[in-house]
């Protein structure tokens, strides 16, 4: 079954403007902005102007200028932040929750990036 966008999901209308946000970086093909509850200092997404639902659903069908322009931002908005190990930051970790096992809040693809300190074990270890 192919994916199917809402168009009226929060992310899609602060794409058009219609609710605010504190943006970290816009490019062509890519907003970031500061989560209105961060779970960390740094909590930052990222997300594709394009209607994608989910990350596998950009990877499949975005461009790749899509793609490389989303990459590059990732790469960007850590710099910005002050998280990139190569550059005097402590880390960071990268999430992209999708469907109902990932538990994704929001149908429009998006990549958490969190950082600022330790973020503790991202799943439990097995136990048995």
């Amino acid at each position: 079954m192919p994916y199917s966008y809402d168009d009226q999901n929060i992310f899609a209308k602060i794409l058009r403007g219609e609710i605010p946000n504190k943006t970290v970086l816009e490019t062509a093909h890519t907003l970031a902005f500061e989560d209105i509850q961060p779970q960390a200092p740094v909590h930052v997404l990222v997300i594709p102007k394009g209607p994608y639902v989910c990350y596998d659903h950009f990877a499949q069908e975005a461009s790749e200028a899509e793609i490389v322009d989303f990459t590059r931002a990732v790469g960007e908005v850590c710099r910005l932040t002050g998280v990139q190990p190569g550059e005097g930051g402590e880390g960071f970790r990268a999430i992209a929750n999708t469907g109902a096992h990932g538990v994704q809040e929001v149908p429009h693809f998006h990549l958490h990036i969190l950082g600022g300190r330790v973020l503790g074990r991202m799943v439990g270890r097995a136990q048995g």
